[in-house]
């Protein structure tokens, strides 16, 4: 039996994709290991589990669990040895029964201090807790700021104080926090647990104290031990600074599942679910039907078909504006409006060819329109991003391009609904900002290992930042042959392409996770889900926008 073009296409394309996703899985595993087996051991040891460890056994068994920031830090710091996961794990489960964050300190990675990146990943968790009214769960094990880069982590508004302000903020618009000191927390981490509502302290590895021992003795000349000074004894029978003692990790841990097992309902924002189907369409075609070159043609409408419940949806003007698709569906039950950049070549009404992946003016003003009519029916829109960015040119400009996409930005911008991004291939340049990137708030954002996210195509950017970079030398007198010119190509593209690589964007948290595609449906019904603790409180309301 011969096999055909597509069928030989769509082997590649899933062979290439399923490399990727062991690529991810490798990496992943390195850094499930934290600071190494031998800090585990050592751990272990001293009668502690790990951050990990930690999480698997306060989250309800068998609950799906949804890790924000894994690969966070991933390529950083090595002057300093590296620093796995920012230091710090965080995962949304179940706990009880409920949905909340898990927010755990890493003692195996430099004693748990405090990285920038360990702050921001931070204020990320804390971020998805305020958005979302979840409750939040701190475990507590850490030696403080990391002093050799006290500057970057320590004075600034988004640095390690904010924390504790955001402490403070939570606990007035009533989310819950509870934190368990499972290890060292010193200094101004001191304050984290406290302004929580309620703390707990493990007996003998626990201690919680403004300065340590050496510290006072060096300040005041007192001589005094770090368990007396601040142990879980001191605090929960002297100064009544914490709630519980306990008497190790796991009794800790069975106290926090008791207190969440208390807590009463909230008001929810009410988005529509109704019973889960299976798409009809297996999530894991998509590996075959995703070009492995970012820059071949698809038919997006084939990865929805393999994301929503039944693989049905409803499209929205659907011979309008075709490279954008816009449609209504369900995903795992959830109602969404769905924001995709079509990357099939389409024809417009005129006849006009529209590549894919670009948005044109008429699509531009579809999505608008689109977000307005999910906003007003309270339903939560998910962007796929695979955009190259506007359509340039005398045509598009003489057509008001900038209006349109300005039409689009700030109809997405101001929507009340929650926003969910899964950057599926390019996020390049204004693309990334019309299609809900970072800047614009979604309440989660995932790349898949085929994502790419800058302000251009390493190949675009490269001969660019070529042309100045061969007219900088040709003023020193410089002689560039064409040897030389592609040698200084070949530089600049692989340093721009490695910079646009969904591992870049994740060590520094600007995706909260590189997932595998089958994992999307669970994502988006995780995010749906604990926005649905917090009702929308704000009328929807564009403010300026021209037609």
């Amino acid at each position: 039996m011969s096999i055909s073009k597509r069928e030989l296409e769509f082997n590649k394309n899933e062979d290439a994709m399923r490399l990727k996703i062991s690529e991810l899985k490798r990496k992943l595993a390195k850094v499930y290991l934290g600071g190494g087996k031998k800090r585990i051991e050592k751990l272990h040891s001293e009668g502690k589990l790990t951050a990990r460890e930690r999480i698997n056994l306060l989250a309800d068994k068998g609950a799906e669990q949804l890790e924000i920031g894994a690969l966070a830090g991933d390529g950083m710091y090595e002057e300093y040895g590296g620093c796995p996961s920012g230091g710090v794990v965080v995962v949304i489960t179940y706990v009880a029964g409920r949905q909340c964050i898990i927010v755990a300190n890493d003692a195996t990675v430099k004693a748990g201090a405090w990285f920038p990146i360990t702050g921001k990943k931070n204020l990320r968790a804390q971020e998805i807790a305020i958005e979302n009214n979840l409750p939040i769960i701190y475990l507590v094990d850490s030696a403080g700021v990391f002093l050799p880069m006290q500057d970057e982590i320590f004075p600034d508004k988004e640095h390690f104080g904010r924390i504790f302000r955001n402490n403070a903020v939570m606990s007035s618009m009533g989310i819950i926090q509870i934190a368990a000191i499972m290890g060292s927390c010193v200094a101004g981490g001191a304050y984290l647990p406290i302004m929580s509502d309620e703390s707990l302290i493990v007996n003998k590895t626990g201690t919680i104290f403004l300065a340590g021992s050496y510290l006072v003795k060096a300040a005041i000349g007192e001589d005094i031990d770090n368990e007396t000074l601040g142990g879980a004894t001191t605090h929960t029978e002297i100064s009544g600074v914490c709630d519980y003692k306990v008497e190790s990790d796991e009794e800790c841990i069975q106290t926090i599942r008791d207190l969440m097992d208390k807590i009463g309902s909230f008001e929810k924002a009410g988005f529509n679910r109704e019973e889960p189907k299976e798409p009809k369409r297996s999530p894991k075609e998509i590996y075959g039907i995703l070009p492995d070159a970012r820059n071949k043609p698809y038919e997006m409408k084939e990865i929805i078909e393999c994301l929503v419940d039944d693989s049905k949806f409803t499209e929205y003007k659907k011979n309008y504006g075709k490279s954008i698709i816009c449609a209504y569906a369900r995903i795992d039950g959830w109602s969404v409006g769905i924001v995709a950049n079509q990357r099939a070549i389409v024809k417009n009404a005129k006849g006009e060819v529209q590549f894919g992946g670009v948005i044109y003016n008429d699509a531009a003003d579809k999505a608008a329109r689109f977000i307005m009519n999910c906003n007003q029916k309270k339903i939560p829109l998910v962007f796929m991003q695979d955009v190259t960015g506007f359509m340039v040119g005398s045509k598009s400009e003489h057509n008001g391009i900038i209006k349109d996409g300005a039409k689009m930005v700030n109809a997405m911008s101001n929507s009340v609904v929650p926003k969910f991004t899964v950057i599926v291939g390019n996020s390049y340049g204004a693309g990334n900002y019309a299609m809900c990137g970072k800047a614009y708030d979604p309440r989660l954002i995932v790349g898949w290992p085929t994502a790419n996210i800058a302000v251009m195509s390493g190949d675009a950017a490269a001969k660019v930042l070529l042309q100045i970079e061969v007219a900088s030398l040709k003023k020193k007198g410089e002689k560039i042959t064409p040897e030389r010119e592609k040698e200084l190509y070949d530089t600049i593209k692989n340093r721009y392409n490695n910079q646009t690589s969904p591992y870049y964007a994740a060590s520094r948290l600007w995706i909260d996770a590189i997932i595998d595609p089958v994992e999307t449906r669970k994502v988006i019904s995780m995010g749906i889900e604990m926005a649905n603790h917090k009702p929308i409180e704000k009328r929807y309301n564009v403010g300026v926008i021209q037609t």
